[in-house]
C-alpha cells in the first residue's frame, strides 16, 4: 500500500485493492452484467459506447453491488441485529435483497413520493418501509429513530467504505472484460475513458479508484437540476444540494465525504444535463437496445450527446446505473 493510499484508509476511504477484494467477496451472489454496443448509437456520439448494463444486474441497479459487499462484510455478531438505511428506492431495495440473501431483517427510511415500483421493490425482498418527509434530513432523522428504537447496523447508501468498494467492481468487470454480448458489435480496442453517473458518489468514487488504477480517464455526469457535484468539485468542496429538480430521481442527494475525498483527485471533469437530454438519451436507449433503463442510468449517455466526447477518446465506457423505471409516471419527449 502506497502512503497516500495508507492514509486514505485511515480516514475510511477505499482504495483499488478494496474493490478488488469486494470483486471476489460479492461474486457468487451478483451478476456480471453485460456490455451492450449499438452502432447507432456511436454514430449520434462520434465514438464508440460500451453499455455496462446494471440495469440487468440483480434487484435492477448497481446498488446491489455496494449493498453486498457491505451485508457480507459484516461478522456474524454484527449481523445479527440486522441492517438498516435511508433510501429513494435502489440502494434500499439493494439492502433488503442482500440482507434477505443472508436471513437477516432490513429496515428502509424512505420519502413520502419515491417512485411506487422501487418501493414495492424493497417490500417484495423482505425490507420494512418506514415513511418520512422527501428531505434528506428528515430521511437522516427517521433513520436515527429507527436505530434507537431497534438497532441494527446502518449501511449508509453512498458514503460507506464498503458500499464505495463494491459499487466499484462494475467498472473493474466493464476494464477488465469489455467484450460485447454476443449480440452486439465488437469494439475497435479498448475503453478510454469512463461516463458515470453522479447522485451521491458512491459509483462514481468507486469507478474512479479503478479508472485511475487502470489509466483511464474518468468523468461523471449530473442533472443541471442538482448540479452539486459539479460545483462541488470546482470549488473543491462540498456544496450540499438545495432544492434539486430533475426526473432522474436516483441522483437527487448530495456528495458524500469519502466519495468526494476521491472525486477530487481522481475524476477530471463532472457534465451536467438538461432535463430534455436525459429524457432523449433514455428514450435512444430504449428505442435503439432495447434495455428498460430509468433516468439516471441514462445520464452518462446524455452528457456524450450534449456535449460530445472528449478529445482523444474514441472509446467509451459507460455504466448504465439502474433500470427501475416507475411506469405509473412514464414520460418520454415527443418523437
Amino acid at each position: 500500500m502506497t502512503e497516500g493510499a495508507a492514509r486514505e484508509a485511515a480516514r475510511g476511504v477505499p482504495a483499488f485493492a478494496d474493490v478488488e477484494a469486494a470483486a471476489r467477496r460479492i461474486a457468487p451472489q451478483v451478476r456480471r452484467t453485460p456490455v451492450v454496443t449499438s452502432p447507432d448509437i456511436d454514430r449520434e456520439v462520434g465514438a464508440e459506447v460500451a453499455f455496462k448494463c446494471e440495469n440487468l444486474q440483480r434487484a435492477g441497479a448497481f446498488k446491489f453491488r455496494g449493498a453486498s459487499n457491505a451485508v457480507l462484510s459484516l461478522s456474524d455478531p454484527e449481523a445479527a441485529g440486522g441492517v438498516c438505511t435511508h433510501s429513494s428506492g435502489n440502494h434500499g431495495a439493494a439492502l433488503a435483497l442482500a440482507a434477505r440473501l443472508r436471513s437477516i431483517p432490513a429496515t428502509v427510511v424512505m420519502p413520502a413520493g419515491a417512485p411506487r415500483v422501487k418501493r414495492r421493490a424493497v417490500e417484495s425482498f423482505g425490507g420494512e418501509v418506514v415513511e418520512c418527509e422527501p428531505t434528506l434530513a428528515a430521511r437522516e432523522a427517521a433513520l436515527r429513530t429507527v436505530v434507537g428504537r431497534r438497532g441494527g447496523r446502518v449501511v449508509h447508501p453512498y458514503d460507506d467504505f464498503h458500499v464505495i468498494a463494491g459499487q466499484g467492481t462494475a467498472a473493474l468487470e466493464l476494464l477488465d472484460d469489455p467484450r460485447p454480448a454476443p449480440w452486439c458489435e465488437p469494439l475497435a480496442g479498448p475503453v478510454d475513458a469512463l461516463f458515470v453517473p453522479v447522485g451521491g458518489g458512491g459509483l462514481l468514487g468507486g469507478s474512479a479508484l479503478v479508472g485511475a488504477h487502470r489509466g483511464r480517464r474518468v468523468f461523471g455526469a449530473e442533472p443541471a437540476g442538482a448540479d452539486d457535484a459539479m460545483r462541488s468539485l470546482r470549488a473543491g468542496r462540498i456544496i450540499p444540494v438545495e432544492a434539486p429538480d430533475t426526473v432522474a430521481d436516483g441522483l437527487l442527494t448530495s456528495l458524500g465525504e469519502r466519495n468526494f475525498a476521491i472525486i477530487r483527485r481522481k475524476v477530471e471533469d463532472i457534465l451536467t444535463v438538461s432535463e430534455d437530454s436525459i429524457l432523449a438519451a433514455m428514450r435512444l436507449l430504449w428505442e435503439r437496445t432495447k434495455l428498460v433503463v430509468e433516468p439516471s442510468g441514462a445520464v452518462p449517455l446524455a452528457a456524450l450527446l450534449e456535449h460530445g466526447p472528449p478529445p482523444g477518446c474514441a472509446r467509451i465506457g459507460v455504466v448504465v446505473s439502474g433500470g427501475n423505471f416507475d411506469l405509473d409516471a412514464a414520460r418520454f419527449p415527443v418523437a
